[in-house]
């Protein structure tokens, strides 16, 4: 082969693998700048470089929304039904992490010129102060060419030629894609915002519990930190603001709600600056700082906030008081307030006696026969009686988080499992005469069953039937709750190799498969409780204690807005935060439990 062939050969080869390369990652498309026709997967794209990614998705589907909140990753947490709600509209979530003012004025402007946009909310912070224009790296942190007006062709090049390991990353995660948001598909797509569906049904039990899930709030860096930009980002919000104008768009400035610790490490003097510059441009509403702020519970880490506290903050906007907010939680600065308001943000102290309360929760089952006699059970209620203790419903408890709606003096809550007919005859006459709440969670293919274990000839404790569950439940006293239809069976009384004794999933079952029918029997059990007392349910206690984060988040899509668990921890309830109403601990009676026993369960734990 003379040399003139073989260099032709050789540029043939190179060509050849520089076309596959290209070709592979334009297919593949792991940062979605290319359309991702193929593979039809944003949220990875967009968990990748979400500035690059939604833009790309919106250019195809910005018709389905006429209102947008920009920002940086703390934007997530104002959820797009509540500014909905709120505004009348359709609102996408351009959240881009690692935001600065630059790329928030870049990608508002981008949809100002190329979409419709009725309302405009611009989420900052004072990290806004600290830095500007700073692009982390050149593939996750760039901004897309059509928002920053830097190279096309050089853009696409740049991802066209990347590493190939990126889309061999996104091949790979494709095939163990899950039901719930793994670290490589952080973003509910349609809305823009995280997928927080696990974060939404974490058990936020008391402060001991959740910072052993969160250290990084024991030992909280006190780094200083410079604001050298704010001039540049009240710039920024200035030329927004005047193209708002000019389109009469709706603007509204937010500032998101920090963790305490974080703000503490802001100088005063630049923070007072900050506020007053960006109040000389429009009035805000600031969510920095209020009593929650002192409160790791509300937060991932210092800057990340659980979308509970976006919703109270909405509500606080538009003075929605059917949501709970603490008074402190919101200010609407202008150019009078704004540096009086800033020097009260230093000092404060953290307090959340106003915001908890703790209700020990009790789980009895048969009473009678070989079980807790009706005299021992009789005792129990009589001495909580005695000592001042108010039996509170599960409502009560819904209401106390979710409105704010104060329970009464040394509250306590009695449940019953299975749905046993000694819950009728014996404990139900009982709770009649110390007016006592309680709630029943049934087991709904064992509703009714007198004789006999469902369909088959094995011997079942008799269960009360719906007919006897309405009496009950129409005295205002008993509340009526699922155990799940049938995924708490006994195991010796079934056929075959597949039996539930608990919610969780089957050995070998498919995700697929097992969320189908964790769907099919709530809604089972449900439909069943409500055309037998009239009420849905909205409660499930797990068949012998035992739950995960995919059952739970399950249940929180089918509307359970309380869970229960076994382990006799104590239960900590907080105002605003549903995830407390989640995973809450019971104080597992036994049968030769005595009344001081609950006494000192009750004790200890209210």
């Amino acid at each position: 082969m003379t040399a003139k062939k073989w260099c032709i050969s050789f540029l043939c080869i190179v060509l050849a693998i520089l076309l596959l390369l290209g070709g592979f990652n334009i297919a593949v498309d792991p940062f979605g700048v290319f359309g991702d026709s193929i593979l039809n997967w944003f949220s990875y794209d967009m968990t990748g470089n979400p500035r690059a990614a939604k833009i790309t998705y919106l250019d195809e589907h910005h018709t389905d929304y006429d209102s947008y909140i920009v920002g940086a990753s703390a934007t997530s947490s104002f959820g797009k039904e509540d500014l909905d709600y709120y505004f009348g509209a359709g609102f996408y979530n351009m959240i881009h992490y690692g935001a600065d003012m630059r790329d928030t004025e870049e990608i508002c402007d981008y949809l100002i010129d190329n979409y419709t946009v009725k309302n405009l909310v611009v989420c900052i912070t004072l990290s806004y102060g600290n830095k500007y224009d700073y692009e982390s790296h050149e593939l996750t942190g760039s901004m897309h060419p059509k928002t920053d007006g830097s190279s096309k062709l050089a853009y696409f090049m740049r991802f066209a030629y990347a590493n190939p390991l990126y889309s061999v990353e996104k091949i790979k995660a494709k095939f163990e894609d899950q039901y719930l948001a793994e670290p490589y598909d952080v973003f509910d797509v349609t809305s823009g915002a995280y997928d927080k569906r696990e974060r939404d049904i974490e058990p936020i039990g008391d402060m001991d519990r959740y910072l052993a899930a969160y250290p990084e709030f024991t030992d909280y860096r006190d780094t200083p930190i410079d604001m050298p930009y704010i001039d540049e980002t009240a710039a920024c919000l200035v030329r927004i603001k005047e193209r708002c104008d000019v389109k009469g768009i709706r603007l509204e400035v937010v500032t998101a709600p920090l963790y305490y610790e974080f703000i503490m490490r802001f100088d005063p003097a630049q923070v007072r600056a900050f506020y007053e510059k960006i109040a000389a441009v429009t009035p805000f509403w600031d969510f920095s700082v209020s009593s929650l702020s002192h409160d790791p519970r509300f937060f991932y880490d210092e800057t990340h906030f659980r979308n509970t506290l976006g919703a109270m903050s909405l509500a606080k906007m538009f003075e929605n008081d059917s949501v709970y907010a603490p008074e402190d939680l919101g200010v609407y600065i202008t150019p009078e307030n704004a540096a009086e308001y800033v020097s009260g943000i230093w000092g404060a102290e953290f307090d959340d006696t106003d915001y908890t309360a703790k209700v020990p929760v009790l789980m009895y089952h048969n009473i009678g026969g070989e079980n807790l006699s009706p005299e021992l059970f009789e005792s129990h209620i009589a001495a909580l009686e005695k000592e001042g203790y108010q039996a509170v419903s599960l409502q009560q408890m819904m209401s106390f988080v979710e409105r704010g709606t104060p329970l009464p003096e040394n509250p306590v809550c009695i449940t019953f499992d299975d749905g046993y007919y000694s819950n009728y005859e014996y404990a139900w006459p009982v709770l009649q005469e110390y007016n006592m709440q309680a709630t029943i969670f049934v087991i709904g293919s064992s509703v009714g069953h007198k004789t006999n274990y469902k369909d088959t000839e094995f011997p079942i404790t008799p269960h009360f039937t719906f007919e006897e569950a309405k009496e009950m439940t129409d005295s205002g006293l008993i509340a009526i709750e699922s155990h799940t239809y049938d995924m708490h069976q006994w195991e010796p009384y079934e056929s075959g190799d597949r039996v539930r004794t608990s919610i969780l999933r089957l050995k070998d079952e498919s995700e697929t498969d097992y969320v189908a029918a964790l769907k099919a029997d709530f809604i089972k059990s449900a439909e069943e409780i409500a055309a037998g007392t009239g009420i849905y349910p909205q409660a499930l206690a797990y068949p012998l204690g035992y739950s995960d984060s995919l059952s739970a988040a399950v249940l929180m899509e089918l509307g359970v807005k309380m869970t229960f668990s076994i382990d006799g921890k104590g239960c900590t309830l907080i105002q605003g935060l549903p995830q407390s109403l989640y995973g809450l601990s019971r104080f597992y009676v036994q049968d030769d439990t005595t009344a001081e026993d609950i006494l000192d369960y009750v004790r200890t734990n209210g």
